[in-house]
């Protein structure tokens, strides 16, 4: 009798990883080659472009990625005549490097020329949509005295992981469902900076809150050498980036309804 091959992981399974690790929404995928100043010759990812972040995965399937690239600092994108058959070549500008990038299977990608060329138009409108988000929450913390219960949508501008709860809902909220992830990021006790409450498991379960510090238009993780970060997406960044995966935003499937997760409401 043949051995059952082992099942293949869910497309949409894949994708609520990649959302809880990222904490960023998707406008692009597909597969790039790519070249880095520091890389000796060109690498094939499974590209996505969350945000203003192009994340570079080994496959299809990977759900951690291994390389990750921030355009909003673009200064141009260049097309590159190529003489390899069906094959488009481009080059990012930014500050600090270029980017060469290869569509080597275009009838298989999604980030096709025409839309390449769109990135500029992508991340104006990524810049726009944080500016007035960050507006309106500004706002309507002023306006409040206390975090109210509503829950923010997993595709705002907002982190997925953004919950407006107390300390308290927050440490129940990991602590019955640890599955969804570790990490949140709620309104501070002053209704204008933020907090990140998170649930790590080293030697036994441990709640640890960070005050995040909204300074002009940054963003100030108070630690023993404060991190000063240009958004709330970086700030999640780093502290998923600086514990190597270990930390994740808590995100509820879109399957589910708040109702069936186990803390009250």
């Amino acid at each position: 009798m043949m051995a059952k091959k082992p099942p293949k992981p869910a497309p949409r399974k894949i994708f609520q990883e990649r959302l809880k690790i990222t904490a960023l929404p998707l406008y692009f995928e597909g597969f790039l080659l790519v070249k880095r100043s520091e890389y000796q010759e060109y690498k094939h990812y499974w590209t996505e472009l969350r945000g203003t972040t192009l994340f570079f995965y080994a496959d299809k399937k990977s759900t951690i990625y291994v390389d990750k690239l921030d355009i909003i600092d673009l200064t141009c994108l260049t097309d590159q005549n190529s003489t390899e058959k069906n094959c488009a070549k481009f080059t990012l500008v930014l500050p600090k490097e270029e980017v060469q990038l290869k569509l080597s299977v275009p009838q298989h990608v999604s980030l096709l020329p025409g839309q390449v060329i769109r990135l500029h138009e992508v991340l104006e409108r990524e810049k726009k949509r944080r500016s007035e988000t960050e507006q309106m929450l500004s706002s309507s913390m002023e306006n409040e005295k206390e975090p109210t219960e509503d829950y923010v949508d997993v595709l705002n501008p907002m982190p997925a992981c953004f919950y407006t709860v107390s300390r308290k809902e927050a440490t129940e909220m990991l602590e019955k469902n640890p599955s969804l992830g570790n990490m949140i990021l709620r309104p501070g006790s002053d209704s204008r900076n933020y907090s990140i409450t998170i649930r790590q498991e080293i030697d036994m379960p441990r709640i640890k809150h960070y005050k995040v510090m909204s300074i002009g238009k940054n963003y100030t993780i108070e630690l023993e050498k404060p991190v000063t970060l240009p958004n709330l997406f970086s700030v999640i960044d780093y502290f998923v980036t600086e514990t190597r995966g270990n930390l994740r935003p808590f995100i509820y499937s879109s399957d589910e309804t708040l109702d069936s997760l186990e803390f009250s409401m």
